[in-house]
């Protein structure tokens, strides 16, 4: 049952910010919020909506010839977009992979890649390291869809398909605030729990994710996810990888590999992309790059079996460009 908590819905930015006070929350498509304040995750005075602020939503030219989201575009408008499957198409399928159709419905982009962990310590009873508390639970529990690399006090996964491929196109997120206006790189938007378990991203206080800006990519340029999970719609992925490659004459000249399912924030794998860089696309180069790209796995007990599934997800995603 949800708990009692006023409800606002500004029409502007500005008003937005000054609206969030200690303990209020943004309140976007709210597929996220809604399910932690009524399990008890965290609680909140004030929901701050932002459906009403139409400059967020939609999906437009950026000056530099890329294209701009709203944080408030559905998930679905996204996937339909025709320039977004054309020119971005690694965002185009990570959107289309998350969740369920009525979900991608109501979650918007800006929600997607700010949703907090679906470690189930996290969202159950359990005082965990993230919540306040002293330890991770999974670190010796049932960890078998926690991380295998960058886990440090917390272990969770980032639950996010979107976020991979936007680390992968190099995009950057709008962010407003009781500051002013700036603007983050995508790959330095999440946070690594080594740095501070107590949080998912480098939003502050009062701070709102606007928009998404997608650069635009050279030509030759192609991209793809592939997520691998237990069923074929409404799982978190169990592993993935999102791929963006530069291909001129026949060779990579420049890729970016970026894993999901397996880290706390959306994990790039530079050393596989060194792999790549100045050869053909083949199965002998993607099985090289697969390799390269789970060195430095740290399984808990009971997930080894990611270390093989990534393999194959970034190969798969590897030949699929080839």
């Amino acid at each position: 049952m949800l708990p009692n908590f006023n409800y606002v819905r500004p029409a502007t930015l500005s008003d937005a910010v000054r609206q969030l006070t200690p303990n209020a929350r943004v309140h976007a498509g709210g597929t996220d919020l809604l399910g932690c304040l009524r399990d008890g995750v965290f609680t909140a005075d004030t929901l701050v909506s932002l459906s009403a602020i139409e400059e967020l939503r939609g999906i437009r030219p950026a000056l530099d010839g890329g294209v701009a989201i709203g944080a408030m575009t559905t998930l679905t408008t996204v996937a339909s977009d025709s320039r977004i499957a054309e020119r971005y198409p690694a965002l185009s399928r990570g959107v289309t992979a998350a969740a369920s159709p009525q979900l991608r419905n109501q979650g918007t982009i800006g929600g997607n890649i700010c949703q907090r962990p679906r470690c189930w310590y996290y969202r159950g009873e359990f005082q965990c390291a993230r919540k306040g508390g002293e330890k991770c639970y999974a670190a010796e529990g049932e960890n078998q869809f926690h991380c295998v690399f960058g886990g440090e006090v917390c272990f969770y996964v980032h639950p996010s398909d979107a976020a991979p491929a936007l680390v992968a196109l190099e995009a950057m997120v709008r962010i407003v605030g009781p500051s002013g206006a700036r603007s983050v790189a995508a790959d330095a938007f999440f946070v690594l729990p080594s740095k501070d378990y107590t949080r998912e991203t480098v939003l502050g206080p009062g701070e709102i994710v606007t928009g998404i800006v997608l650069p635009a990519q050279p030509r030759g340029t192609y991209g793809t996810y592939r997520k691998v999970r237990a069923r074929g719609a409404w799982d978190f992925a169990l592993a993935g990888a999102a791929v963006v490659a530069t291909i001129a004459e026949g060779r990579v000249g420049r890729v970016r590999i970026v894993l999901s399912g397996v880290a706390p924030i959306p994990w790039r794998v530079p050393e596989a992309e060194r792999v790549l860089v100045g050869q053909r696309l083949s199965a002998k180069s993607a099985a090289k790059a697969a390799a390269a790209a789970v060195e430095g796995a740290e399984p808990l007990a009971q997930n080894a079996y990611k270390v093989d599934m990534l393999r194959g997800a970034v190969e798969e995603a590897l030949l699929e460009l080839a």
